[in-house]
């Protein structure tokens, strides 16, 4: 069929995203080792992830031959399921709601488990990026704008009451997508100053109110006492002078992180995959803190390789968007290509110390049936867009081509 012919698809990003199933089939196996001992099962789960990582890849390929305009209508509709979804998980007492490591994240319904904030992230995007397209005026931007910034804070909120690393990661992604859409500074300029506002605000009630006086907080926000109490615990760790340190639940994967890196910074190819010790201490070295196991396996030179090759989507993205004639994929790619850039850097920071603790897993690569499935199909949308430029480009080629051709010959007499 014509419609799924393959002599246009992106080769550069099919092997960027080969390239992080590589890494994440070789890191699960390295760090699933409390997974298969609470299994008791050496294959259990790997072969769950890995089923997810194949039905990722099928998603992947169907999804880059379809036409991007259904793509973009199916944002609407998937937004509007999630954020509905994501206001159920907030009534009291709902049976479907899975709290896991103390985060109400996840529903079960019909024996499956996801995350609707992954599919939030993913659509909201699409939509942000469609809505931003349509701008042609100056009045349109203020339309648009205020069009966005809504919808945005609707979808938000349910985020924020479970993950606020999420949230803020979201919203951050929509202000650059403002700016490459040209939205006025004095609006950026508004929407910053209010969030800073609300944060110092936020933070310092919880602390002086909450976390000092050693106070429970209830209500949707009840976990903003654990987001204040880990920023307060990495600041105290950084500014501490003690030659002492204890190991305590509060820092404890936190520390284990560092003692895997640092075994890994031994050796520039650390301590070679299958040799890591700090898997079996370190509870979720299979999910947010699986960016320390590969360092403690591969060195700086693994970690090298893999910032670069989430580098590289993004550049890929970016030269890809140079060649669009579509400004609202060109927005869409963008803005699927920073989420899973900036979202492996924030989980890179995190496993590292330099951050605190956020739960933000690293894409393609941390065990999660639903993140793998969702950063599939953030690669088959890209690849999609890739796709259908390329063949304007081909179609546009053999047009010139033929014009070019049907020129009469003009004899001089």
């Amino acid at each position: 069929m014509r419609f799924i012919k393959t002599d246009h698809i992106d080769k550069t990003f099919w092997g960027l995203f080969f390239a992080l199933i590589a890494v994440a089939i070789i890191a699960l196996f390295s760090a699933g080792s409390t997974l298969v001992y609470e299994k008791q099962s050496a294959l259990g789960p790997i072969g769950q992830q890995m089923l997810f990582i194949a039905i990722g890849v099928a998603v992947a390929y169907g999804i880059q031959f379809l036409p991007s305009w259904l793509i973009r209508l199916g944002g609407y509709a998937a937004l509007a399921l999630s954020v509905l979804l994501l206001y159920i998980m907030l009534v009291p007492g709902n049976p479907f709601v899975v709290t896991i490591n103390g985060a109400s994240r996840w529903m079960r319904i019909a024996g499956i488990t996801f995350q609707p904030s992954e599919i939030a992230k993913l659509s909201l995007i699409i939509v942000v990026a469609d809505l931003l397209a349509r701008i042609q005026t100056e009045e349109d931007k203020k339309k648009y704008f205020y069009w966005t910034l809504g919808i945005t804070a609707v979808t938000v909120f349910p985020i924020l009451t479970g993950n606020l690393s999420t949230a803020v990661l979201l919203s951050g992604i929509v202000f650059i997508l403002w700016v490459l859409a040209r939205i006025p500074w004095k609006y950026l300029a508004g929407v910053v100053g209010i969030a800073v506002v609300a944060l110092v605000l936020g933070y310092c009630i919880v602390e002086f109110a909450f976390v000092r006086p050693h106070r429970k907080m209830g209500g949707p926000l009840a976990r903003a006492v654990t987001w204040v109490s880990r920023v307060d615990d990495m600041v105290a760790e950084h500014q501490s002078s003690n030659t002492t340190f204890e190991l305590n639940d509060d820092n404890y994967q936190r520390s284990i992180a560092k003692v895997a890196i640092a075994r890994g910074g031994k050796s520039p190819l650390g301590v070679l995959p299958g040799n890591s010790k700090e898997r079996d201490f370190l509870p979720l070295a299979f999910a947010d803190y699986i960016f320390a196991i590969i360092v403690e396996e591969s060195g700086i030179i693994g970690a090298i390789l893999l910032i670069a090759i989430y580098l590289a989507i993004l550049f890929r993205a970016c030269w890809t968007s140079t060649r669009f004639n579509d400004y609202a994929a060109l927005l869409m790619v963008m803005g699927l290509a920073l989420m899973i850039t900036c979202q492996a850097l924030i989980s890179m920071m995190v496993a590292v110390g330099i951050g605190p603790v956020t739960g933000q897993p690293l894409p393609m690569i941390s065990r999660g049936g639903t993140s793998a499935i969702i950063t599939s199909v953030y690669f088959g949308i890209m690849m999609c867009v890739s796709r259908e430029q390329n063949m304007l480009a081909a179609r546009q080629d053999a047009t010139r081509e033929a014009s070019m051709n049907d020129v009469p010959d003009i004899e001089l007499e």
